[in-house]
């Protein structure tokens, strides 16, 4: 679903949204608190250094955020073949049975890491060594088709359990690539939002980590008014681009649904004359994909770059991004090349700490 606006300046290549980025400002932690990270406000010139906690006072009474809910699982998982190799599974949907070839509600489509891939019909044993305990996986084929990308499993576990309690007692967080250390208590709580509620996601909505109780209680006395969406953000999140021209890349596919009260509360806030405030481009990637092909849930593969018309965010709260990436290209659509560059620049030489567990800026729209 690309939809650049005909009044698209120039053409860019994946070279412009290219930064250099010390090592060192790469958070491989969160904050002690959500909402004491950074915040850098870019809504004026010049950007102003903030604490997060400071956003209900950038917000106006009437402006609506909204929020993605969904919640991270414990997709990644390591098991054996009957040869005794190793593997990495790293489960990116749990398939609906209208989508399984057996309507069961026990098939995944996942990322392999594996010496030899299996042959239709092999299995896999996971998280519970040749020994016993875990569960197999049986492999069924590509995904979504006979050239994709993916691997389709069924899997098979005692008592009958889903994919989703496999995942949540043999599992680990699957923490992004550039987070160095293994997964451990804290993040299994830190690398979730607080208001996590719909399983599917294989990566945190993280400008979202930001909020706590304290943060939405304040936003709340100040009159914000609160929706969320639900979009469970896939690993291509973090596929390196591999193409110079940005016509020319393939955007991933991620399943999204929004409720009839976030519709309501979205005309409601335009009729009051209030600000639609997205946290995290999840959210936008969600309602932008609504506002173009008007339905309420489904899979998208929008791809927003400079030149796109956004017809519902004004306002984004996100953080700070990896070079060359889609959600570079995005926040550079959103608040404008330039300013984005500029904006980066100061984070950097203000030494603001980057990626999923990073601080936060908030953009408006240009």
């Amino acid at each position: 679903m690309n939809a650049p606006h005909p009044a698209a300046a120039r053409e860019f290549s994946v070279a412009d949204f290219d930064f250099q980025l010390p090592p060192e400002l790469i958070a491989q932690h969160p904050a002690p608190e959500r909402s004491a990270s950074r915040l850098l406000d870019g809504t004026g010139n010049p950007p102003v250094d903030r604490v997060f906690r400071e956003l209900p006072d950038l917000l106006n009474p009437g402006d609506l955020l909204v929020f993605n809910d969904t919640q991270v699982v414990k997709a990644r998982l390591f098991g054996q073949k009957a040869t005794g190799g190793q593997v990495e599974m790293l489960i990116e949907r749990v398939l609906l049975p209208l989508e399984a070839s057996d309507g069961s509600a026990h098939e995944v489509v996942a990322h392999l890491r594996v010496s030899k891939k299996p042959l239709p019909g092999g299995r896999l044993h996971m998280a519970g060594g040749l020994k016993g305990g875990g569960f197999d996986a049986v492999f069924l084929g590509r995904w979504p088709d006979a050239q994709g990308q993916l691997f389709r499993f069924r899997l098979h576990g005692p008592a009958d359990e889903t994919p989703y309690e496999l995942m949540a007692r043999h599992g680990h967080v699957p923490l992004p690539p550039y987070i160095e250390h293994a997964d451990d208590a804290d993040d299994e709580r830190r690398y979730q939002t607080v208001f996590a509620r719909v399983p599917g996601a294989v990566a945190a909505p993280t400008a979202a980590l930001h909020f706590d109780d304290a943060l939405l209680g304040a936003l709340e006395a100040r009159g914000v008014q609160r929706a969320s969406v639900t979009l469970h953000v896939g690993a291509g999140t973090f596929a390196p681009m591999k193409v110079e021209r940005i016509a020319d890349h393939v955007m991933h596919h991620e399943r999204y649904a929004i409720p009839p009260a976030t519709l309501q509360a979205i005309a409601d806030c335009r009729a009051r004359g209030g600000r639609v405030v997205a946290v995290g481009t999840t959210t936008v990637r969600t309602l932008e994909s609504w506002a173009r092909s008007g339905q309420t849930q489904g899979d998208t593969n929008i791809f927003i770059t400079p030149g796109f018309d956004f017809r519902v965010v004004d306002r984004l709260v996100t953080n700070f991004h990896l070079p060359q990436s889609t959600l570079m290209m995005l926040v550079s659509a959103f608040a404008g090349f330039d300013a984005i560059r500029a904006l980066y620049a100061h984070a950097i030489a203000q030494r603001y700490r980057f990626f999923s567990y990073g601080d936060a800026m908030l953009l408006q729209r240009a």
